[in-house]
Formats: C-alpha cells, sequence, structure tokens
C-alpha cells in the first residue's frame, strides 16, 4: 500500500477515486470506466508534478525520508550486473548498514558501496535505519582501495541521516574510521560517481 504525505493529499484523493472506480467495476455496478480511470490517471499525474514543482525545504526533507522511496538494494538490483556483496573489515566484523561489492555496469566491471536502511521492521533492524558503524566504513575503505588496485570505477549510493552515535560505535572508533573513509575517497584515482537516493546527511554520508 502506498504511504501519502500530508502535502499529496490532493494526489491521494484521486487515486482513491480510481480504486472506488475499480471495484464497481469488478462487482459488475459499472459499464465502462475505463476512461474515466485514463482521465483521473493523467488529473494524479500532472498533480503530482505541480506538487513537485514547488515543495518547500520541509517537504524536500519529508520526502528524502519517505518510506516508498527506492533503496540501495533495489537499485543494484537494476543497475548492476552479476552483484557480488563482499563483507566484512577484516578487524571486527560485518556491517549490514554499508553494502559492498562488485559487479558490472553496462558491461563495465564496477566496485559498489551503498548505505540500506531497509524497508520494514525487520530489514531496518537488521541495516540499523543506515546509519554505519566504525566496521562498515572500515569496510567501505577495503572496497574502495580494492577498486584503485584493479582499475574499477567506483559508484556510491547515499542514503543516511548519519553515523551511528551508540557508545560502542565510539569505543571502536568512529571519528577516525570516518576521517580514514573521507581521505581514502578523495584521495582515489579511479573514476568515483556518488548517488544520493535519499538522504545525505552529516559526515557520515561524505564518509
Amino acid at each position: 500500500m502506498h504511504s501519502y504525505l500530508e502535502f499529496e493529499k490532493p494526489v491521494a484523493d484521486i487515486e482513491g477515486k480510481i480504486q472506488e472506480l475499480r471495484a464497481l467495476a469488478a462487482d459488475g455496478e459499472a459499464v465502462n470506466v475505463e476512461d474515466e480511470i485514463d482521465r483521473l490517471k493523467t488529473k494524479s499525474s500532472q498533480t503530482l508534478q505541480e506538487l513537485y514543482a514547488k515543495l518547500t525545504p520541509w517537504q524536500k526533507t519529508l520526502v528524502a525520508r519517505h518510506p516508498d522511496r527506492p533503496h540501495a538494494v533495489d537499485y543494484i538490483a537494476g543497475l548492476v550486473e552479476d552483484f557480488t556483496p563482499l563483507a566484512g573489515d577484516r578487524k571486527f566484523s560485518e556491517d549490514h548498514a554499508m553494502i559492498a561489492g562488485i559487479g558490472r555496469f553496462r558491461g563495465q566491471s564496477v566496485a559498489v558501496l551503498a548505505q540500506e536502511k531497509g524497508h520494514n521492521t525487520e530489514t531496518r533492524l537488521k541495516h540499523n535505519f543506515g546509519m554505519v558503524r566504525p566496521e562498515g566504513y572500515r569496510k567501505a575503505v577495503r572496497i574502495m582501495e580494492m577498486a584503485e588496485r584493479f582499475g574499477l570505477p567506483l559508484i556510491s549510493f547515499v542514503d543516511t541521516s548519519g553515523a551511528y552515535p551508540g557508545r560502542g560505535a565510539e569505543e571502536r572508533g568512529q571519528s577516525e574510521a570516518i576521517a580514514r573513509s573521507t581521505d581514502t575517497g578523495l584521495g582515489l584515482g579511479t573514476p568515483s560517481v556518488s548517488i544520493i537516493i535519499g538522504e545525505g546527511g552529516s559526515g557520515g554520508a561524505i564518509a
């Protein structure tokens, strides 16, 4: 079921009318509603475009946090062929908030880094709501160094409200891990492209 933001209510109302017409048609209570449904679909699309053409800064923030936005796993599945995930920082553990691996984009071998938030309670807990811990940043450094070594372009998908601020992360060197990740990224000689697919908050996103 689609989730609508408060300012998207006009679109939600139109979509509700479309669903009502489809229900009537399914029950045999409407002879031909396809023309009306097509008209409402066009109106819904136009209304959405008009709303998004004049978003306030706060509304843009809400859109970036929209629960129905595609996530990193969706982009990887749709864009990267033969994706092979690589896990662990070889120092402490695996961080599921940071997805890393290699694959092919339009026939070109690439390295991939992505922050994943999860789409339901179970996966959000698994991926720590996209808040990366030190081991995630160290895994990113490992992948960037591998990309440099083998001449692989790096594609990064950014979607985080920030680095994980918990006590354990601080004890394991969160600040140092972020700084080292940022430094490694700035020193890359191989092509690097970062795409913000949702939130791009704080130094945690930069790293």
